[in-house]
């Protein structure tokens, strides 16, 4: 069996060759202002993020959307997410872009740090940016989805927080609702593509994935949740566990899995923007966040 680091290194390679064919063409809008490569903590290389605006918007104050990218802890960065994130800017919102610290290189909770980072971050630049405070959503997929649903319960459980304390405190920030997309939302049945993410001392790993497991750790605070998915997904069946336990606790949220059979589709394609199946979920999932505005 290879190691963490050779599946790490394959696993990169094969995604960022279907994720440089997904957006070949695509430029940036000519209706969207771009703020690139604005530093967000010390790490010059990783601790990076870009701030899209609809030009017609100059000088408001929007709602805001977060977007942690996906990749399965290992792969990913705010390039790969710059089309698909302009491409929510469209639809009325300022979208923060960013990249974080990617395992094995950087492991637990170097990922749900930076995160912490960039919501504080969006507190201190709100003037600068247009930053509607009182409108904060977030949107993750695949491991963003699953960094985005233990992110929220920190913000929303004290008890969590605590735990969290030893690492960070949580920014000063209110969640209004957020998209988890083809996510995962429980460790109970880790496979070997968390290993990456988990410490390195296998004494930890207990502790730390009962951290991590969203579903244990939702209270009624927990935001608004739009649950995105598709028919082909190899996570398909994942927000079955997710959406019982947000109907206990009263959470609202809204969940669609998207395909059919004659046209079936797949692990996140609404980052897919040049597809109407993408249009479709990305306009029903901001439509979901104006209906909490």
């Amino acid at each position: 069996m290879t190691d963490v680091n050779e599946r790490s290194r394959i696993f990169r390679e094969m995604c960022l060759k279907a994720d440089t064919e997904r957006d070949k063409g695509l430029t940036t809008p000519e209706n969207i202002a771009r703020f690139d490569d604005i530093p967000y903590g010390t790490d010059e290389k990783w601790q990076i993020l870009d701030v899209y605006r609809p030009k017609s918007a100059e000088g408001e104050k929007l709602p805001v959307i977060v977007s942690i990218h996906g990749g399965g802890w290992v792969y990913g960065s705010k390039e790969i997410y710059q089309f698909y994130c302009m491409d929510l800017a469209q639809r009325g919102f300022v979208v923060v872009n960013f990249t974080y610290r990617l395992a094995p290189e950087n492991r637990f909770p170097a990922s749900l740090e930076d995160t912490n980072t960039v919501f504080a971050w969006i507190r201190d630049n709100a003037e600068k940016y247009g930053f509607d405070l009182g409108n904060v959503f977030a949107v993750g997929d695949s491991a963003g989805a699953f960094c985005l649903s233990v992110y929220a319960c920190i913000l929303t459980n004290s008890v969590l927080a605590a735990e969290f304390g030893k690492y960070f405190s949580p920014a000063d920030v209110e969640l209004k609702g957020i998209g988890l997309n083809c996510g995962l939302f429980t460790t109970a049945d880790y496979d070997e593509s968390l290993e990456a993410y988990l410490p390195k001392e296998p004494s930890e790993h207990a502790e730390v994935l009962r951290m991590l497991d969203a579903v244990s750790h939702i209270t009624p605070d927990f935001p608004p949740a739009y649950i995105l998915t598709a028919n082909a997904d190899f996570l398909v069946d994942a927000p079955a566990v997710l959406i019982p336990v947000l109907a206990k606790n009263g959470v609202k949220y809204e969940s669609k899995v998207y395909g059919t059979n004659e046209s079936p589709l797949f692990h996140v394609f609404h980052c897919d923007i040049k597809t109407e199946a993408a249009t479709h979920a990305n306009d029903d999932e901001c439509g979901f966040f104006r209906g909490l505005m």
